[in-house]
């Protein structure tokens, strides 16, 4: 019988298509996978052919709540792991636990680093983010077992901190069977999906619209900068072409992305999480045929050359970047479907899966050695 696979990460569970994709195929594969999240923005309703539980925050801020969930995350894995079991710690705000339990109790623990977490807008440059680069320094050396999201990212922990480099697992949906185009939209539609923060370029969309007047914009996520966007939309007389869809459960984003002319990623370098970043809203866009418009970052350059799946935009001027949206509008959904279909048949779940289920079986083997 397989061993136990006790899963951790810092959300509610309802959108995380990383960790429910990473679920599914390790407990398909035979593995008794416990996933454990946390009440974090609220408590969905789930459906999972896996066990799940979510700890209870009583924090009101996210400071403290990374506080109470490290003690309270440390706690539930002291409890329930035992020498039949490897933990997962996704992220770098599950770590600690998980390395402390881990060697305690002398069981394997596999990091999956989804982004480099030192380095994202919300920490950088604020007296935080010395904690936490001071965390990872310290925990980094006692990760044996590690995957991050693409080749950009395995460089950077493995030149930095010197390590074996992390296996790549991207962060790409499964693949959909393509339907064909729908019916044409009343006005040309662009989406936007993932949260709504600083630094994913909402704002320059936003202002691009300006000069799209036959078109809409689409944003489904939440985040902290949503109330300045809305207000922006408002500011420039925009709101009825500005749609703020909120989270969507995954079923239904892909509904909506479906009928969108173009998708949006166009991503501001403001440190080197975003620089280095594949987002997940790409491979999406391209499961659905919809061609993209991308932020000439390293992982989205690779995509461009690769594959013609939309155009690489030069300035988030607002008029410059409307007349990138405009071109991939103009050109139109069959100008791109051969890139598309392409590129659709590589970066797919079903492409990244083996290689997850290859470092598993490794750390079988040497947990069998132990």
């Amino acid at each position: 019988m397989k061993p136990r696979i006790v899963m951790s990460v810092f959300n509610n569970l309802r959108t995380d298509q990383r960790v429910e994709k990473i679920c599914e195929s390790l407990h398909a594969d035979g593995y008794r996978v416990e996933l454990i999240g946390n009440n974090w923005r609220g408590e969905p309703d789930l459906k999972r052919p896996y066990s799940w539980r979510r700890l209870k925050l009583r924090s009101k801020t996210l400071k403290f709540a990374y506080l109470e969930w490290q003690w309270k995350l440390y706690r539930h894995l002291m409890k329930t792991a035992d020498t039949d079991t490897i933990l997962v710690a996704n992220d770098l705000d599950c770590l600690w636990p998980n390395v402390r339990v881990a060697r305690k109790k002398n069981i394997p623990l596999v990091y999956d680093s989804h982004e480099i977490f030192t380095e994202m807008p919300s920490v950088t440059g604020r007296p935080v983010q010395r904690l936490w680069r001071l965390l990872e320094r310290r925990l980094m050396p006692k990760v044996n077992y590690m995957m991050t999201v693409n080749d950009s990212c395995a460089d950077w922990f493995s030149q930095v901190y010197k390590i074996t480099r992390p296996t790549v697992v991207r962060n790409v949906p499964r693949r959909q069977e393509w339907k064909g185009f729908p019916g044409p939209n009343k006005k040309k539609t662009i989406i936007y999906q993932g949260a709504v923060n600083p630094s994913r370029g909402i704002d320059k969309a936003i202002r691009a619209m300006q000069f799209l007047p036959h078109a809409r914009l689409l944003i489904a996520g939440e985040g902290p900068a949503e109330k300045e966007y809305r207000d922006l939309a408002i500011a420039l007389n925009l709101n009825d072409r500005v749609e703020f869809l909120g989270n969507l459960a995954p079923e239904e984003l892909r509904k909506v992305t479906e009928r969108a002319d173009a998708g949006l990623s166009i991503e501001e370098p403001d440190g080197l999480s975003y620089l280095y970043s594949l987002p997940n809203k790409v491979s999406d866009y391209i499961q659905a045929r919809v061609p993209v418009v991308l932020a000439p970052l390293p992982e989205l350059k690779r995509i461009a050359a690769e594959h013609k799946v939309g155009e690489l935009l030069t300035s988030r001027e607002p008029e410059k970047l409307a007349a990138t949206i405009d071109k991939v509008l103009e050109n139109g959904r069959a100008f791109y479907l051969p890139g598309l279909s392409a590129a659709a048949e590589k970066l797919n779940w079903e492409h990244e899966q083996p290689k997850l289920l290859d470092l598993y079986e490794r750390v079988c083997r040497d947990r069998e050695l132990r």
